[in-house]
């Protein structure tokens, strides 16, 4: 069970090491980009290129039509990652070795929806993968195993999630002969220690160029490619790609969001703290995306210009 590319390593790899994959159950194909064109998840499209039986259902949780077919199959275990949905309590049961899901956290820190996102926005310098024996709550149960990577400096949320999501199809494929074999350690979660990544939102992705700039910059590299980090300039919507803490010298008296400095490395810009960010690539809502000193040429940007939140 799993819906985007991050699922896709660990069905390949599920494969590779000869399971057998009964089926395969994810979200339903959905309208997206600009001309609101139908895709299909990825997981989907391996599944069928392997001759695998693919289920879509909308709903899950009171669904007589999937409950049949699990009951039918009798799965040995169910693998679950990404998959999008809350697993009813029946559906958990029905599993003789339960439901193993492949979480992209250290849990219990980052349980939810957007762990790799948050872990980057708050600054993390390390995270990792857990394998989880699933259980009513959410990402709540007890871990089977767990293995920690650095991200690195200007890590973007896509390119950790590549990292992760092979990290994560090893561990599972190195546990599950643990998990029948039934000698792997079921280790409780501290929920003391538990922190949240809830899905984000279109909103998440608004600057507020009074938070520090290690912050924003730290945004800006989580929030990829979805929600985006944006801010506006005279009523446009202004998308930041990359941004930097540079070195920057001298008190300025001015607010938030005030352009200091335009320059071949980019455009400087005041946040709280008295911090500065360098943005290097930015777009204008629908258009390319450009260097931050060709936006900056082609929108006449001058110091003392002031990007904002209206």
């Amino acid at each position: 069970m799993g819906t985007p590319d991050f699922s896709v390593a660990s069905l390949e790899q599920l494969i590779i090491d000869g399971h057998e994959i009964a089926a395969v159950f994810t979200q339903p194909d959905k309208p997206a980009g600009r001309g609101k064109h139908v895709h299909s998840p990825p997981v989907k499209d391996v599944a069928l290129s392997r001759g695998i039986p693919v289920h879509q259902p909308s709903k899950i949780k009171v669904n007589d039509e999937v409950r049949a077919i699990f009951e039918s199959i009798a799965p040995d275990a169910c693998v679950v990652v990404a998959y999008g949905k809350i697993l009813p309590e029946w559906l958990l049961a029905i599993p003789r070795f339960g439901c193993i899901n492949v979480h992209a956290s250290l849990l219990p820190k980052y349980r939810g929806a957007a762990p790799i996102n948050w872990a980057i926005a708050h600054g993390e310098q390390m995270t990792g993968v857990t394998i989880m024996q699933m259980d009513a709550g959410m990402d709540t149960g007890p871990m089977l195993a767990q293995r920690s990577i650095p991200i690195a400096e200007q890590e973007t949320a896509p390119e950790l999630s590549t990292r992760l999501a092979r990290l994560g199809a090893g561990l599972l494929c190195e546990t599950l002969p643990h998990v029948e074999l039934g000698d792997v350690e079921r280790i409780p979660q501290n929920d003391a220690e538990a922190s949240y990544a809830p899905l984000l939102k279109r909103d998440n992705g608004l600057i507020d160029w009074e938070m520090r700039s290690s912050e924003i910059a730290n945004r800006v590299r989580a929030f990829q490619p979805w929600p985006g980090t944006y801010t506006n300039y005279k009523g446009a919507r202004l998308i930041v790609w990359r941004a930097y803490q540079p070195i920057w010298d001298g008190d300025v008296s001015a607010e938030g969001g005030t352009i200091l400095n335009i320059d071949d490395t980019g455009i400087a810009v005041l946040c709280g703290d008295q911090s500065v960010l360098l943005i290097g690539e930015i777009q204008l809502e629908g258009k390319r995306r450009v260097s931050a000193r060709e936006f900056a040429n082609g929108a006449r940007l001058k110091p003392g210009d002031r990007f904002n939140q209206e």
